[in-house]
């Protein structure tokens, strides 16, 4: 693989997705999964041991909440995110145990500080829409690179979509990079993100964006 993705979902759209009971989802971008760009279950004899992140499970809970299955055992989603993809970025050195892995994905996500970016550049939830490219724009200027976003396409009689997440690329040195391909690299058609029967899929720069404040 060539490249990283850190994925941020908005609690509330993945919840509009699902029919799941959404309890409360929590009102800022919470980690979706570090991804490598290629491969999935790179080992599937490496299982996930919770037990070698009890350090962190503190911050999992807060910042890599399983939105949609609060009450169950909340493991699922971390185990599941480790198998398909922890794996595979385990190639790396610095990625190369499920502390590791997790650590490192929740150190890049405070760093990147996606929640107080957006509200910097006065782009909150709210119940009025937004321009694409002005949300494409403020993330551009505050981080140097082109983030890949995700929206929940209109549903019949409306006009808007509806953002649900934000992708950062990483190089394998862990530096920020475009999510676009670069020369002589292939894109990876990522398979859109599933839940339900709803999916995300790239955002239009054309449509107007709803960012949710609460589940409808």
């Amino acid at each position: 693989w060539k490249k990283l993705y850190l994925a941020h979902h908005w609690p509330v759209t993945v919840c509009k997705m699902s029919a799941n009971d959404c309890q409360d989802p929590p009102e800022y971008w919470t980690i979706h999964g570090l991804w490598p760009d290629k491969g999935e279950e790179c080992n599937r004899t490496w299982h996930f041991n919770v037990t070698e992140i009890k350090d962190l499970l503190s911050d999992m809970r807060h910042y890599w909440p399983d939105v949609l299955h609060s009450s169950l055992n909340r493991t699922q989603f971390w185990k599941h995110e480790w198998e398909k993809h922890g794996t595979c970025a385990a190639t790396l050195q610095v990625l190369n145990s499920q502390k590791k892995y997790f650590g490192k994905a929740l150190e890049l996500y405070g760093h990147l500080d996606l929640n107080s970016c957006l509200l910097k550049a006065g782009i909150k939830p709210s119940s009025s829409y937004y321009q694409m490219t002005a949300i494409k724009e403020a993330l551009t200027k505050f981080y140097g690179v082109t983030p890949k976003i995700q929206c929940l396409p209109p549903e019949e009689g409306e006009k808007a979509q509806t953002i649900g997440q934000i992708e950062f690329c990483f190089t394998k040195e862990l530096q920020l990079r475009n999510c676009t391909a670069l020369k002589g690299e292939s894109d990876p058609l990522q398979a859109n993100m599933k839940l339900g029967t709803e999916e995300l899929s790239v955002c239009s720069d054309t449509l107007p964006t709803y960012y949710p404040s609460q589940v409808q």
